[in-house]
């Protein structure tokens, strides 16, 4: 078997080579740390800290909330709401009431929210009132029987809990002189306590827990069904591989509604035990001043976050030296932005690899062990990864291109109401990626593109990723895409989209010429287009497909 699997010589001490995986509900991991140590603090929201025991009570109480207003067993609850208390609460205590928890996008527009709850049949929701009026257009929209608004106010201290509640009764007001039903309110919910005798729903591991929606980079948004046997095993799996205890303190500033922050950042983290500090959204300053002031030893975040550190003037006033692990996802990781964050934080960035049909990562640099700067590491205990050909499907030597395949305890069940798309996803048992890469001598993987982003250039194929490589290296470049489009001579030419460093101009010409010096000649870019900004996922990674689909019209004859 170890030859089979290269990469165990290379696990850092301490992380075994199997986990144990307890049939539990995913609310036991609350519920446990709550059992083991009630005062220790969970939750910190703008520095207000909420207690083992305080979440688990409020989860509680929300959960008989739920089943008075009429949830059964399997029924959907969505949750429209920003990192916050609220996020946590109703999270854990929809799975005790035995509903199904929707986690939707606040910057989604609604009519891709209403489509996700229509598709996932969810009746009840739960928001803030600052989206008070994308609720009321979701009523119109969709069919919800139930929408319960919790206040950021409720929780956050004075006097920012003042400035809050003025901006959330101003909004509220707005909604009700629309014409909008007046919501549940979240406060009162949790007011009442459960009755006597009352116990969480009992819940199979292997049922239905979580619906997460694709961010729909590939075409249209799949429901993406995750049982609580494979959020459990996922959280086991990350706080094995960072060695995750107690002590530790989690900047969740990646979006909980996510499969990479809702496992990382939460999940994982209330199985150890440790402390969740929430942020709403991301601001390169508020960032850093959070790290500061409230030391955090993990931070998850994405190459585009770091970036924006990096351009930030004044980053080097912040103390930034309570990190000892930062995980990085979503995108690659370049060793020029690797090395200034560990030379400012003293702390090791773990590159690693994951996708929501396998809840999130599911491999990663090794935490203490050997870094491969370009390598997404090496898969966690229980994981098998293959490299296959494209075409015929048949293993691959180290070294060889062809596309990630993988399983594990933590596969989707699938895509929800589309069979065939699972099928197709899970053939034979291995979740087909879609991801292009290798894997080299040491059990190292490597990835090169999406399967669909590759470019062919007059029959040769060209990954996205080699152009952007050499793109990064131009010292004037903030970040920047490579797109393939239609070209009626050599099939697809290659077009960069490029956002320059504040102060910096640069012409078409100039970039082009900095490629060609670096670039086999067929991978040369032969346009260019400066831009402020480039569009984004809800966790910041670069939407190849939106700008390719905005230049679609435009083929070169």
């Amino acid at each position: 078997m170890q030859a089979e699997r290269p990469w165990l010589e290379h696990y850092d001490p301490g992380v075994p080579q199997r986990l144990d995986y307890p049939r539990a509900p995913l609310y036991a991991l609350l519920d446990d740390s709550a059992a083991r140590e009630p005062e220790r603090p969970c939750l910190s929201f703008f520095g207000r800290r909420l207690s083992y025991r305080a979440v688990r009570e409020a989860s509680d109480r929300f959960a008989a909330a739920l089943q008075r207003l009429g949830l059964a067993q399997g029924d959907r609850m969505a949750l429209l709401l920003p990192n916050s208390p609220q996020f946590v609460i109703a999270y854990y205590g929809a799975l005790k009431a035995g509903a199904v928890v929707v986690a939707l996008n606040p910057l989604a527009n609604p009519h891709e929210l209403a489509f996700q709850l229509r598709d996932s049949g969810a009746e009840t929701l739960v928001t803030i009132p600052l989206f008070a009026a994308a609720a009321a257009e979701l009523r119109a929209l969709a069919p919800l029987r139930n929408v319960v608004s919790a206040r950021l106010a409720d929780w956050m201290p004075f006097p920012l809990s003042l400035a809050m509640r003025l901006r959330e009764r101003r909004q509220a007001s707005a909604a009700r002189r629309a014409g909008a039903p007046p919501p549940l309110d979240f406060a009162a919910l949790i007011g009442q306590p459960p009755p006597r005798g009352w116990r969480p729903a009992e819940a199979s591991p292997d049922a239905l827990a979580v619906l997460l929606y694709s961010g729909g980079t590939t075409g249209a948004a799949k429901g993406i069904m995750l049982s609580h046997a494979s959020c459990l095993a996922n959280a086991r799996q990350l706080r094995a591989w960072g060695q995750i205890r107690a002590s530790d303190r989690l900047l969740a500033v990646l979006p909980l509604f996510h499969g990479y922050g809702m496992s990382v950042n939460m999940n994982t983290a209330l199985l150890a035990g440790g402390e969740i500090v929430l942020l709403p959204r991301f601001d390169a300053r508020d960032v850093l001043k959070t790290i500061q002031r409230r030391r955090p030893t993990f931070f998850t975040g994405v190459p585009t976050m770091f970036v924006a550190f990096s351009n930030l003037p004044g980053v080097d006033r912040y103390d930034l030296s309570s990190l000892k692990g930062i995980f990085v996802g979503a995108a690659p990781l370049t060793a020029a932005i690797k090395e200034e964050f560990e030379r400012k934080t003293g702390g090791r960035m773990i590159e690693g690899y994951g996708l929501t049909e396998s809840v999130t990562a599911i491999m990663a640099n090794p935490y203490r062990g050997r870094h491969k700067i370009g390598s997404i590491g090496i898969p966690f205990p229980d994981v098998d990864v293959r490299i296959v050909g494209l075409d015929d499907g048949r293993d691959l030597p180290p070294g060889e291109l062809g596309q990630i395949v993988l399983r594990g305890p933590t596969l989707m069940l699938g895509y929800y109401n589309q069979p065939e798309a699972t099928a197709e996803a899970l053939a034979g048992g291995w979740l087909q990626t879609g991801d292009i890469g290798y894997m080299d001598e040491d059990g190292y993987f490597y990835i090169t593109d999406r399967k669909k982003d590759l470019i062919i250039v007059g029959g040769f194929n060209v990954f996205p990723r080699e152009v952007e490589e050499v793109l990064y290296q131009h010292p004037k470049v903030k970040e920047g895409t490579a797109v393939g489009l239609p070209d009626a001579y050599a099939g697809e030419r290659i077009k960069l989209f490029v956002v320059l460093k504040e102060g910096e101009t640069a012409t078409e010409d100039e970039i082009i010429a900095f490629c060609r010096e670096r670039l086999t000649r067929y991978k040369v870019p032969s346009a260019v287009e400066f831009r402020a900004d480039l569009p984004k996922s809800m966790i910041g990674k670069i939407l190849r497909r939106a700008l390719r689909d905005e230049q679609q019209p435009t083929i070169r004859s």
